[in-house]
């Protein structure tokens, strides 16, 4: 399978190589020199911010950039700068409302005066170019909030609380099923906070999350595995082919919970083939994981035909190209879905996969002081989402292995979060490294500040240190600003995730006994499994291992037990994987 993947990928890589000679336009890098020589020659700056799995930036390429008509105009009067969105976070997350792809003008001094979504033709481009030369008046778009203040809420009263439900309730498509009405895509938060609801007896919200997760199945390929990015024209019926990571990630994480919860064994098939998809396409020799595959074969050519085929008729033409890049963010998104795989099914060769690319992404992407780079070599950065998806997947794993080595790792990511991206006198977590100059300059992304509240809360339960009260205090309360939230619509639901979370207490479970005892171990499994993912599962022994948080409230007894703990008390000690699973199951009873 390899040697053939290898095979299909050398001949992509030709046929792209091939192409790129019969480019009309001479793109360059993002860099201050592309600037500088913009305000040298008194010229525009063109960004094309695309990404590399994507049709329709395929077709752009092929068509409105080998326009001649807009190729001479860009040759003449702009500094064209091309970029790949998914090696450029800070890019990607200030742009993400207008791509892929995405076109953005600047002047020549870099201020932003037109942005663009989408595929645009060549006489709309043109069109475009000409209006930008004749009045470059910078175009408010209206997408840059006010700060919220510095002393400003870190809660939503509840009021707000109320009217945030209403939003993301709001965006449920009754008709069609799933989160939004124009693309079709399992919407992780929207989900996850549908089960959450779920398991507390609310039977509307099982029935939307059981819908979500039921309709997504026609975007699994059933040939080669994995979920497709999403589907057009407001059904489920018109996929994008594309696989990017974090679709496979999110869509794994969420399969395995629902299994857990719901007991429905096509979740658990879910599961099986995203992870089968990742096994097979986009793990590396090493272990660690790639970032995406391609929706098409041939550059720009629809794709319907050649996923209609079977196996052996997909192999007999090649399979579209895989990007081969390591990123640390994307194999943190895959590591805490394999943890969360290996926790809903007690599958140890996932566990072991996850694992393997976290060692990997130590040795290769690690920075001193506990960060992490993005890729081998970054052209600019730290960014966030490298050092956060890594933390949040090393408490992942801290979590199915009981292993204090990656809790150590998790506080380290913390640690350098705080001291690189925090906004000095200003709430919220930039996107790029804020201790040194960017242009342009590093400012907030709303799931990245719900990734770190939610981690940070983690990490407060698994440590009891208040440093990290504080650091999920600083993301929401720059989160919870109308400012933020009034123009998101449904997607609001990771912050009401992150606000539970902040003010409840998570399902504690505490395992007391050796870790080679194996009642020890089918206890915890069992904890693993419980249906939620507001959980803190530790497993303790006594003999080896310092209490966890220096708290040593446990009674010992000749043999292993558990204790389900919440507002400071614990239950009566556990015996028995049977009894365990007895008193975890009341949450999901109604199912």
């Amino acid at each position: 399978m390899n040697l053939r993947r290898l095979a299909v990928l050398a001949s992509v890589f030709a046929s792209c190589l091939a192409a790129s000679g019969a480019e009309s336009v001479s793109w360059q890098p993002w860099s201050d020199a592309a600037f500088a020589r913009a305000r040298a020659e008194h010229k525009y700056v063109l960004l094309d911010l695309e990404a590399v799995w994507c049709h329709w930036c395929h077709v752009m390429d092929a068509t409105t950039y080998r326009d001649p008509a807009v190729a001479a105009l860009i040759g003449g009067r702009y500094v064209a700068i091309r970029v790949d969105q998914d090696s450029r976070p800070d890019l990607a997350n200030r742009y993400e409302d207008y791509g892929w792809p995405a076109t953005v003008i600047y002047g020549p001094d870099g201020t932003e005066i037109v942005k663009k979504r989408g595929y645009i033709d060549p006489p709309g481009m043109a069109g475009l170019l000409r209006a930008v030369i004749a009045d470059p008046s910078p175009v408010d778009y209206g997408d840059n909030p006010p700060e919220p203040p510095a002393a400003g809420p870190s809660a939503l009263d509840a009021g707000g609380r109320a009217a945030l439900t209403g939003q993301w309730l709001g965006g449920y498509d009754a008709r069609a099923g799933g989160w939004g009405f124009v693309h079709k895509y399992l919407d992780w938060d929207c989900v996850e906070l549908a089960m959450r609801d779920a398991a507390l007896g609310d039977a509307a919200a099982a029935g939307r999350a059981r819908d979500t997760l039921r309709l997504e199945r026609r975007l699994l390929d059933p040939v080669f595995g994995g979920v497709y990015q999403y589907s057009a024209g407001g059904d489920w019926d018109e996929p994008h082919f594309e696989k990017i990571m974090q679709m496979q990630a999110e869509n794994l994480r969420i399969a395995s919970m629902a299994w857990a919860q719901f007991g429905d064994p096509d979740d658990r098939k879910t599961a099986r083939l995203i992870h089968g998809y990742l096994r097979k396409f986009l793990t590396s020799p090493d272990g660690a994981f790639f970032t995406s595959q391609d929706a098409d074969l041939a550059s720009g050519e629809p794709g319907a035909a050649y996923y209609a085929l079977d196996a052996a008729g997909r192999w007999r033409m090649g399979a579209p190209r895989i990007d081969t890049h390591v990123y640390a963010r994307e194999n943190g998104w895959a590591i805490a879905a394999l943890a969360s795989l290996a926790a809903a099914t007690g599958d140890a060769a996932a566990r072991g996969e996850a694992v393997a690319a976290a060692r990997w992404i130590v040795a290769h992407r690690g920075l001193p002081g506990g960060g992490f780079r993005h890729d081998e070599r970054d052209p600019a950065g730290p960014y966030l989402a490298d050092t956060l998806e890594m933390g949040r997947a090393f408490l992942a794993l801290h979590q199915v292995t009981a292993d204090p080595y990656w809790l150590r790792l998790a506080t380290g990511a913390a640690g350098f979060i705080g001291a690189h991206f925090s906004r000095r006198g200003v709430p919220g977590f930039a996107t790029a490294d804020t201790t040194g100059s960017a242009f342009p300059a590093p400012r907030p992304e709303f799931d990245e500040n719900v990734a770190v509240a939610r981690f940070a809360r983690a990490l407060l339960e698994e440590t009891g240190r208040d440093e990290y009260r504080v650091m999920a205090a600083n993301a929401l309360r720059w989160l919870v600003a109308p400012a933020v939230t009034g123009n998101r619509g449904f997607a609001v639901a990771g912050l009401l995730l992150a606000e539970d979370e902040a003010r409840t207490d998570p399902l504690h479970v505490a395992i007391i006994g050796r870790k080679d005892d194996p009642v020890a171990r089918s206890l915890f499994e069992t904890a693993l499994r419980a249906p939620t993912g507001h959980k803190l599962i530790e497993w303790w022994d006594p003999r080896t291992e310092p209490a966890p948080r220096g708290e040593d409230i446990y009674p010992r007894f000749p043999r292993a037990a558990a204790f389900v703990c919440s507002n400071g008390t614990c239950s009566s000690p556990i015996f028995t994987a049977k009894a365990l699973a007895a008193r975890l199951r009341p949450a999901a009873a109604p199912y």
